[in-house]
């Protein structure tokens, strides 16, 4: 059975991450593409010399060409501006979009059967311009954010409790910004429900730290944004696709009347397999955070209006 092929667009810091992970993982042989000459060859060799040491078999290689994104299963897009100290996500829609259509038209040129994952800011609008761009369905093109958002708040939880990160479940919905929404309800600790665990007031002040949590690893590093856990967590979205896990978990999905949400990608859980977004699960929230959540409905649908105008 032929290996599958495992394309990534953007050999920075996210880039170089899932390079070494999906190695680790043997998910298949990777390619990694960037516009920097060398840069993409560069990180592919360095894994490659190493694969002994993480008694890996996978093949990397690195290119400056879209021609070789051909025949790629997954292709996860992370080209694109970082953010920098000051900046929001949303800052970088313009720059960001540019790199979208060009890259989203390659895809559809060279791979036109690929599961396509989009880590690139502002997160929401990007993988909305991408489906736009490549006319994959829906089902094929998701938006890496809930994984990473509720990850980041089953972080909080853990240190908060001091119990184990890998024994916490989180969901964090709607946009990846500052308006997302962790439910409450929704997060258990080893099958604890939270609230059994945790008052209201406490987890409220770690939902503020997850929404500012990307801002807070920017301002620390100062000349870019976070790439391991981003990276990771795209990684175990790439894994549920490949292997076909059934996984629970969110991510930026479209909606076409779900949650009484037509035609816009926003983070909500699914069910994620070889047919790629197999289902949407709607779950019920609180009065609170459903306003919450059309409040960031409304943000992401602001940045879908703007990129429908370049269109």
């Amino acid at each position: 059975m032929a290996r599958k092929k495992i394309a990534l667009v953007g050999a920075g810091q996210i880039g170089g991450t899932m390079a070494l992970a999906l190695a680790q993982k043997q998910l298949g042989d990777i390619v990694l593409i960037d516009i920097a000459p060398g840069v993409p060859q560069g990180k592919a060799l360095d894994i490659m010399e190493g694969r002994s040491v993480i008694y890996s078999s996978a093949l990397l290689t690195g290119s400056n060409d879209y021609a070789d994104l051909a025949d790629s299963d997954v292709v996860i897009v992370t080209a694109g501006v970082p953010r920098k100290p000051g900046m929001s996500r949303d800052d970088l829609l313009g720059i960001n979009y540019g790199i979208i259509q060009t890259v989203g038209t390659a895809i559809k040129n060279t791979a036109p059967n690929a599961f396509v994952i989009v880590i690139t800011n502002p997160l929401d609008a990007m993988v909305y311009a991408m489906q736009k761009v490549t006319g994959f369905p829906s089902k094929q093109v998701v938006g890496m954010a809930g994984v990473l958002d509720s990850s980041r708040l089953a972080c909080f939880v853990a240190m908060e409790l001091g119990v184990a990160a890998e024994d916490v479940n989180a969901v964090v919905m709607g946009g990846h910004g500052d308006t997302m929404v962790s439910l409450y309800n929704y997060v258990s600790v080893g099958g604890i429900p939270l609230p059994e665990l945790m008052d209201r007031e406490t987890f409220d002040k770690l939902a503020v730290r997850t929404a500012n949590a990307g801002g807070e690893i920017v301002e620390l590093l100062k000349t870019g944004s976070a790439f391991y856990s981003p990276g990771l967590s795209a990684i175990k979205m790439a894994e549920a696709y490949l292997l076909d896990k059934k996984s629970v978990l969110t991510c930026a999905a479209m909606l076409n009347g779900e949650y009484g949400v037509q035609d816009l990608y926003c983070g909500v859980p699914v069910v994620m397999g070889a047919g790629g977004v197999e289902k949407i699960l709607e779950v019920s929230m609180t009065d609170s955070e459903k306003l919450a959540f059309e409040k960031s409905v409304e943000a992401v649908k602001s940045n879908a209006e703007w990129v429908n105008a370049q269109a």
